[in-house]
């Protein structure tokens, strides 16, 4: 009986079809598990206006799960074979609601909101390859200002540093980042065995809703600066690790007196918030965020 969803056979059938063997440089780890898929889906709570946007769909085990639920989905795939075969398989699979799809032939850190066209994406739902997972996330939402939500799939270490709150031993840049845009929540974890090939490690999901920043009047990209300097140095207090991006520590102490953080605190116990205000703080030398 066919479910709809691909199994071990369909995926290995496709697979072999296509001439496909699922390649390390690409992140690829195709997902055979119909649970999973469903439980991913259930998770993200998408509702029939969404517009699902999936990177890395592979052989479209996800795909197919999402087709029927979201008013739309765009599936980003780098992978040539296995874009072009997308549309069949939702065809073969999903019939009905195979219209509802969009393949981009297309690279997920590069992908413009231009590019995707309409209807604009409101969700990313997507397991995510795991080389590149946090950038592909913080790219996407700093492209696309319609996604409200997103559900991702990724390594399980790479899933708690997205979600540790300050004070966390694996808070650090990307949990910062991913803050400045969306409250964001572990989600579940998901065993090794529901992919092909089995990777050596544990996955976890990441819920995320997207906010307003904390404060919106502060660019980014300033933001971000004060970020990566704080971090590129986590041993160091704030008062030095900041001195490079300030002109000097004693303008770095005066930054950060003046937005209420103790120069002798470290990057790990701060907030998004307090980021936002040292960015905020920045003395007039200090060199601008590239």
């Amino acid at each position: 009986m066919n479910t709809g969803l691909l199994g071990p056979a369909e995926i290995r059938e496709l697979a072999a079809r296509l001439g496909v063997q699922p390649t390390k440089k690409l992140g690829q780890n195709f997902v055979h598990d119909p649970n999973t898929v469903r439980r991913i889906v259930a998770t993200a709570g998408l509702t029939g206006d969404d517009v699902a946007l999936e990177v890395g769909p592979g052989l479209g085990s996800l795909t197919l799960a999402l087709l029927p639920v979201a008013a739309h989905t765009h599936a980003v795939e780098i992978d040539p074979t296995l874009a072009a075969a997308l549309p069949q398989t939702a065809a073969r699979y999903a019939a009905p609601h195979a219209d509802r799809l969009t393949v981009h032939r297309a690279d997920a850190l590069r992908v413009t909101a231009a590019e995707l066209g309409e209807p604009a994406p409101t969700a990313l739902v997507a397991n995510l390859p795991y080389n590149v997972a946090v950038p592909v996330v913080l790219h996407l939402l700093a492209e696309l200002p319609t996604l409200r939500s997103g559900l991702v799939m990724v390594q399980k270490e790479v899933a708690d540093r997205l979600v540790a709150g300050p004070g966390s031993k694996v808070y650090g840049i990307p949990s910062v980042k991913l803050a400045w845009y969306a409250q964001a929540r572990a989600a579940g974890k998901v065993p090794p065995n529901v992919f092909w090939p089995v990777p050596n490690v544990d996955s976890g999901l990441v819920a995320f809703t997207r906010r307003e920043p904390p404060r919106p009047e502060v660019p980014r990209k300033r933001v971000f600066a004060v970020v990566d300097a704080a971090f590129a140095q986590r041993r160091k207090t704030l008062r030095a690790a900041l001195a490079g991006w300030a002109g000097g520590a004693d303008r770095a102490a005066e930054a950060l007196i003046a937005a209420g953080v103790d120069p002798g605190a470290r990057g790990e116990s701060l907030t998004v918030e307090q980021f936002a205000a040292i960015a905020a703080s920045a003395p007039t030398a200090a060199p601008p965020a590239k």
